[in-house]
């Protein structure tokens, strides 16, 4: 499912989430002007790697932080960026700038965690904003539940474009990601399913859904605008 937009009016200029995705940006155009050798490194680096995180040595945990702004390609970097672009301007909005930046920098930490506890002796690099994000969609739930989400559906090969609830449309994404968290733990050790830290998507949006009130500053903002029908006029087939 991949949402297109909402029927939630920000109040003001999303100046933090603007300098997040700004910010990704630049670390992925440095992560894909480096030599394949260097990348490796690189994210050997500032990824999270469970196995080499130590109690006594903060320094080993700094990756917690870093990884947050790494991203494994283009599809990657695309997909977490436009979901952070959508519902990031109106978390934003309720916490204020200063808030909103703790709140997310402190749910990516929050599911890097989850990540160590649950695979602590995994030696595979872990990016990626998905925890991050999935606090903010965790904080989007609490707020906004019957805000409205334009959503693209491909059902086989065909697209389908629907608009539902973030109740619905959240519920059935953090459903799939602890699916296929439990679907992962039950795989042989050394097995993968795609390379996805399904745990941190589950413990950034229960962190997101469990410390988002107390960071909320502003009142809910009215959200009864309805998406306007994406059927173009007949004699307009532009896209």
């Amino acid at each position: 499912m991949l949402p297109l937009r909402d029927n939630v009016p920000a109040r003001k200029l999303p100046l933090v989430n603007v300098a997040l995705i700004g910010a990704n940006a630049l670390v992925f155009l440095y992560q894909i002007g480096l030599k394949p050798n260097a990348l490796n490194q690189f994210v050997i680096r500032y990824g999270i790697i469970p196995a080499r995180l130590e109690l006594l040595h903060p320094q080993s945990w700094v990756p917690l932080l870093t990884a947050i702004f790494l991203h494994g390609g283009w599809l990657h970097f695309l997909s977490n960026m436009w979901v952070l672009f959508i519902f990031g301007d109106n978390v934003e909005d309720r916490m204020g700038h200063l808030r909103y930046l703790s709140f997310y920098l402190l749910g990516g930490i929050a599911a890097g965690l989850v990540h160590v506890v649950v695979s602590p002796g995994s030696r595979i690099p872990s990016i990626g904003a998905s925890g991050a994000i999935a606090a903010v969609l965790g904080a989007y739930l609490l707020y906004f539940p019957r805000a409205r989400v334009l959503t693209l559906v491909l059902i086989f090969i065909y697209p389908w474009i629907i608009e539902v609830s973030a109740f619905v449309y959240l519920g059935i994404w953090f459903f799939l990601q602890l699916f296929s968290g439990i679907s992962a733990l039950s795989m042989p050790a050394g097995a993968s399913m795609g390379g996805v830290a399904w745990w941190a998507h589950v413990g950034g949006f229960v962190y997101g859904l469990l410390v988002a009130r107390p960071f909320a500053r502003l009142p809910a903002v009215s959200y009864q605008k309805p998406i306007p029908p994406t059927r173009p006029p007949d004699d307009d087939w532009s896209f």
